[in-house]
């Protein structure tokens, strides 16, 4: 069957293992100095791994690849530990993949096995992966945008985290049918009412197309989350200055790489703070 899975770079990969204890599942492993996909039915294709790589070595490809199952799964993740099952538990449920959750919690009560508490925010973390980027979705949140009843103070308009481009994870639910804004780091400083103007409705990417040091692989990320989603609109929004105009052709590579057509807007912002 043809379904999202990983994908690792060799050249990239320095065989860290940054990736490994990210993935419960038990997918990955360091052979010959490099991180291997061992098992395709043991990969979710969610990405858990993504982010804790620090060389942009690993990405989500759709293939044909052997169906994942979540009761051969779960019998790994039994052997590693209480630890492991709360990690993977909670990983299905931040991904809402209520499904695989369900068949999760079953294999366990078949098993006599107790099923952890995975709900809180302090559950025992497998990987280094830094904190700031687990995926929240906000979107359920009322829209914002309004002031509050005590005056003055405006709600923010944020639907999701994190929104820097390194830390997104592509297979996130939130890109699903999303008005992206993809934007340069400066502007929502140098534009006042950003958030009312900008992010009201839409989902954020941010980056530096000059310092951030990553451009080949914010190419590939953005292609994989277009070409992985029905993405119905992208706003970009830069600042005047000449180096910004790296935010466009970062933009229309990853189109071209996805082999998407998406409607784009673009908006540009002077350092006085204006709408050019």
């Amino acid at each position: 069957m043809k379904r999202k899975i990983i994908k690792i770079d060799t050249e990239k990969c320095d065989g860290c293992g940054a990736c490994v204890p990210d993935c419960p599942e038990g997918a990955l492993q360091i052979i010959d100095g490099k991180a291997r996909l061992i098992s395709d039915l043991f990969c979710d294709g969610l990405g858990a791994c993504i982010n804790t790589c620090p060389r942009g070595a690993i990405a989500i490809e759709e293939r044909e690849a052997e169906p994942y199952d979540e009761r051969k799964v779960m019998k790994n993740i039994v052997a590693q530990g209480e630890n492991t099952i709360k990690a993977h538990l909670k990983h299905l449920k931040d991904h809402h993949e209520m499904e695989y959750l369900k068949q999760a919690m079953a294999y366990l009560r078949e098993n006599g096995i107790e099923i952890p508490d995975f709900h809180d925010s302090g559950s025992p973390r497998q990987g280094g992966g830094c904190p700031g980027a687990m995926m929240k979705d906000f979107r359920e949140r009322a829209a914002g945008g309004e002031e509050t009843a005590g005056g003055g103070e405006m709600a923010s308009e944020l639907r999701q985290w994190p929104v820097q481009l390194k830390l997104l994870n592509p297979a996130a639910s939130y890109f699903t049918n999303a008005d992206l804004l993809i934007v340069a780091d400066c502007s929502p400083f140098a534009y006042a009412d950003f958030h009312r103007r900008f992010v009201r409705g839409r989902i954020v990417i941010m980056f530096c197309p000059k310092l951030d040091p990553y451009i080949e692989e914010y190419v590939t990320k953005l292609a994989a989350i277009f070409s992985t989603h029905r993405i119905k609109s992208i706003t970009t929004v830069q600042m005047e200055v000449p180096c910004c105009g790296g935010v466009g052709m970062i933009v229309k590579k990853a189109l071209e790489k996805s082999g998407m057509k998406i409607p784009i807007q673009n908006y540009i912002i002077s350092i006085q703070g204006e709408i050019i």
